[in-house]
């Protein structure tokens, strides 16, 4: 078991923090309570005149499909061969050795939404993993966390000589995969018990049944107000769930998108302003949405930012004048909740993984230090 004592609990369920005491035990939050004693034989982290953190969380990554200093060779988010590839799952790319998943877990990142890019209409199922372990198996939260699609620039660009050059092809490609999944899941259904009734398998077919059954949403990439509301359009014609990733132009069209009131990824931030969609970028964009109502979560899209910066991403949020305590939200609660798994990781509840960080100021502030790390009650780190 793991005692965590006399720290200031930052919960990212109450806005203050008051101090207290962390009992763990087989990998989940047991106690929070003040004064509580050391089991026989458990560990004890004295974290007086220290803060205690829900380990943080990003809704939105590539991390261990796109390796660390290894080029093209470590890229494995991105099929260039076919624009349709749902059938495709992120736990079969994984490299559970990619350096950036240590470097990720000591700057207090434990658990992340990863998978296949953004060059493909439909890339492929994200998997929500926590940033510790050797085989990607004993890594899952959720296996099928959300499956990928895009709009804007990324499948014009990658796909302009084959088969997509304008939003419109971006649009009608989608269209016709729900179609298609659709009537092979009719003609499956009419089938029952009969096999001989039953349509030829089709693994991509069979990849977006989840999608049409509302057991996994589409997680659909747009940066623009015109590829947001057409990612919308969308999922309302096929009666489909879906989450908002990067946003760009959220603050644009806040209000719109608090009536939607569909989950919101907003990020990469820290970046230069690399593609015409990219124009609107702004660190004023999550807190806008918050204000507004929304649920919002702050990103890396790693590597695009490493791993580690998540919490400095939502720091400068914050300087941007997002609420200190939406701004934690958006890279706990909130990006659990987005990714799937705010059942089990997010916030310090009892019952919760617990996943800890513990930290000797702020870690929206550039000079903060990790002083622990803990996932699934074991400390994993310590500085």
């Amino acid at each position: 078991m793991l005692l965590i004592k006399n720290g200031l609990i930052h919960d990212a369920v109450n806005r203050e923090p008051y101090r207290a005491d962390i009992l763990a035990g087989e990998g989940k939050i047991v106690k929070i309570g003040t004064e509580l004693s050391a089991p026989e034989g458990a560990r004890v982290v004295d974290a007086a005149n220290l803060n205690v953190w829900p380990g943080f969380v990003d809704a939105h990554t590539h991390i261990g499909l796109d390796g660390t200093g290894i080029g093209y060779e470590g890229r494995d988010y991105n099929e260039m061969n076919d624009i349709c590839c749902p059938q495709l799952r992120a736990i079969d790319g994984i490299n559970p050795m990619d350096p950036s998943l240590k470097t990720a877990r000591e700057a207090g990142v434990t658990t992340v939404c990863t998978g296949p890019g953004s060059a493909n209409v439909l890339g492929g199922t994200f998997t929500a993993i926590k940033t510790v372990g050797r085989r990607v198996d004993d890594m899952i939260v959720k296996a099928e966390a959300a499956m990928k699609c895009a709009f804007g620039e990324n499948p014009k660009r990658c796909y302009r000589d084959k088969c997509d050059s304008s939003r419109m092809s971006t649009a009608a490609i989608l269209r016709r995969a729900l179609f298609e999944a659709r009537d092979y899941k009719a003609r499956k259904d009419a089938a029952g018990d009969d096999v001989t009734k039953m349509p030829k398998f089709d693994m991509k077919m069979e990849a977006l049944l989840p999608v049409l059954e509302k057991k996994l949403p589409l997680k659909a990439h747009a940066h623009q107000a015109n590829d947001i509301f057409t990612a919308l359009r969308i999922a309302r014609e096929f009666d489909v769930d879906i989450t908002l990733e990067h946003v760009t132009e959220g603050h644009l069209i806040a209000e719109e998108l608090a009536a939607e009131d569909v989950p919101l990824a907003v990020g990469p931030t820290l970046t230069h302003a690399s593609k015409f969609e990219l124009q609107n970028k702004s660190w004023e964009t999550p807190g806008v949405l918050a204000r507004a109502g929304c649920r919002v979560s702050v990103i890396t899209d790693n590597s695009v930012i490493p791993q580690q910066y998540l919490p400095l991403c939502a720091g400068m949020a914050v300087k941007a004048g997002m609420d200190p305590f939406d701004a934690l939200r958006a890279i706990t609660v909130n990006a659990a909740r987005h990714a799937g798994v705010g059942g089990r990781v997010g916030s310090l509840e009892a019952g919760k993984d617990a996943d800890i960080v513990v930290t000797d100021g702020s870690p929206f502030e550039v000079f903060h230090t990790v002083r622990a790390v803990v996932i699934n009650g074991d400390v994993v780190f310590e500085g």
